[in-house]
């Protein structure tokens, strides 16, 4: 089994009804009040100057953030379920980055854990995919497109990400 499959495995997976798009759908699973309390807070997330005013507020919208947590400006935690995003101490998470905890299909939405350990490292405008686990140390270039999890230590770019060949 591979790691993607793992991934897909720890989705939950909520059917929608009928014809529509599972986005059609988003009030019903999400208070658009609550929502739109989310969007505010990542706005100021994303661009206050200082690190301990976007630890308060990712904290306020529901992240897990631990100590001495950098967050980049103009990086987003996802909006809908920012509950599902753990930042362990002393990881960075770069310019621009995205952290989502959904995936919105045609006849389903799909919902997961995105963790990112102690003292890792995510790179300018990467984006981490539901149900992705970071490790401890690891490493996510710029532009990369994470899918699977990354094991700890590891360094991985690209789209998809992949480790880095040492050789």
């Amino acid at each position: 089994m591979t790691d993607d499959a793992r991934r897909h495995d720890r989705l939950d997976r909520i059917p929608t009804p009928g014809a529509l798009n599972s986005l059609r759908h988003w009030t019903d699973a999400k208070s658009p009040l609550r929502v739109t309390f989310n969007y505010l807070l990542v706005l100021l997330a994303r661009i206050a100057p200082s690190l301990r005013l976007r630890s308060w507020a990712l904290r306020r919208m529901g992240v897990t953030v631990g100590e001495g947590v950098s967050w980049g400006l103009e990086a987003t935690p996802d909006v809908f379920w920012p509950e599902r995003v753990t930042l362990e101490d002393h990881c960075i998470v770069g310019y621009d980055a995205v952290l989502l905890c959904h995936e919105f299909l045609q006849d389903e939405y799909r919902l997961g854990d995105v963790v990112v350990g102690e003292r890792a490292m995510i790179g300018a405008k990467a984006v981490v995919l539901p149900g992705v686990t970071i490790g401890a140390g690891a490493q996510v270039g710029a532009n990369s497109l994470v899918v699977e999890d990354v094991p700890p230590g590891e360094t991985v770019v690209g789209v998809p990400a992949e480790p880095v060949d040492r050789d």
